[in-house]
């Protein structure tokens, strides 16, 4: 009896732990996202760190030599963009690995351009890595 209670208890840890890990892994896809659709030109800086914080990898890679051409593009359109997750599900956990599809939305204005605000819809599957505890995404493609 006493070591059916012990199975179950490390049964029950194992879940609680399976099912934090996945709630971080889509809580980092979904900030992941957020980042990508967020930039400001006036902060165009922050706006990248962020981008690049919740990156590693390929994606880490891809971003950085990004990193430039994205910040000289912002603000030479003066570029306010706000990105928002409307869905986000696990597809699948392995040992320090999950893949994320995130559904995200964006609203861009172009500070004083005249032209008219814009809705942009994007659609994610995201390759994440857990590195020192922490759930980064090492890769993100677009899917239609």
């Amino acid at each position: 009896m006493a070591g059916s209670a012990v199975w179950l208890s490390a049964q029950v840890r194992d879940e609680e732990a399976a099912a934090a890990d996945r709630r971080a892994a889509l809580a980092a896809a979904s900030a992941h996202a957020v980042n990508l659709l967020s930039l400001n030109y006036q902060s165009a800086d922050a706006s990248i760190q962020k981008i690049l914080a919740t990156s590693t990898g390929t994606a880490f890679a891809e971003y950085s030599a990004g990193a430039p051409k994205l910040k000289e593009t912002t603000i030479a359109n003066k570029v306010v963009q706000t990105g928002a997750v409307k869905a986000a599900g696990v597809v699948s956990m392995g040992e320090g690995t999950a893949k994320v599809l995130v559904v995200a939305d964006s609203h861009i204005n172009w500070v004083g351009s005249g032209t008219p605000d814009q809705d942009r819809y994007f659609r994610w599957s995201m390759d994440l890595a857990k590195v020192k505890g922490v759930w980064l995404v090492s890769k993100a493609e677009q899917v239609l």
